[in-house]
């Protein structure tokens, strides 16, 4: 039966398939493949033929819909559960999904449609109105209020906000970051190594103010050591460590 197809523009092939369901009324659980591809077969054609451009998108689903017709006619492939495989089932998914977003599509544009024809009425509200300011009777607002209740409750919020304090981390000082530039530090312990041709580590470690500067120039000692710059003595158990420069100046 041949199909006398009216040309119009679709938005892709999958809206073409469902122009073709919905125009033969058929089941989209249930898809004569054959005449479907060949009604499908025959739009491409008449594209063709009226010089309109053909997409790939149009001409990939041809492919689909061909490769489909072939598997219907072959012996249909059992799964691992033993139940036939469709070879439209993938289509179909396809096409309910295509669906799905198109119906959406159509109740956002209805939403914006009913958004456009709303009117909202401009502020007009008269000059005395806007400048009118309820009048305040204070009498009636302090109402059986004295001067002494009110001492009452400030002197009662302020007990309640010193019993809040903690009387023993309210004591502790803030914890500051000791900021260490370290490469100054290398270089001035590297140059009091140089200066000096013997001297006591001890005495070296006394210059320093506090436990991380110490740790840098303990540090920085090991490195010397290991490279040969300075060779360390300790002569009794517990004794001074004497440093020898092997470049002093």
């Amino acid at each position: 039966m041949s199909l006398e197809i009216k040309l119009q523009v679709f938005e892709g092939p999958l809206d073409l398939l469902m122009h073709l369901i919905d125009k033969n009324q058929i089941d989209i659980y249930d898809i004569p493949i054959v005449t479907i591809t060949e009604q499908y077969m025959e739009y491409i054609n008449a594209m063709q033929k009226e010089d309109m451009e053909v997409t790939s998108e149009f001409l990939v689903m041809a492919a689909t819909l061909i490769d489909i017709k072939c598997k219907m006619l072959l012996p249909k492939e059992v799964n691992e559960d033993g139940e036939e495989e469709d070879p439209r089932a993938e289509l179909v998914e396809k096409l309910l999904e295509y669906k799905m977003y198109k119906y959406m599509a159509y109740e956002l544009k209805d939403r914006q449609m009913d958004a456009d024809m709303q009117w909202f009425r401009e502020k007009n509200i008269p000059k005395e109105v806007k400048d009118y300011e309820v009048p305040i009777d204070f009498s009636e607002m302090l109402g059986d209020a004295t001067l002494t209740k009110l001492n009452e409750i400030f002197q009662e919020l302020l007990k309640r906000q010193e019993d809040k304090v903690d009387p023993i981390r309210s004591k502790f000082g803030n914890i500051e970051k000791e900021e260490i530039d370290m490469d100054a530090k290398t270089l001035y312990i590297k140059a009091y190594i140089r200066e000096h041709s013997k001297f006591s580590f001890r005495q070296l470690l006394e210059k320093q103010h506090s436990k991380t500067e110490i740790i840098v120039t303990f540090l920085v000692i090991l490195e010397e050591m290991k490279l040969g710059d300075i060779e360390i003595k300790q002569e009794t158990t517990f004794g001074d460590i004497i440093i020898t420069s092997r470049k002093a100046s």
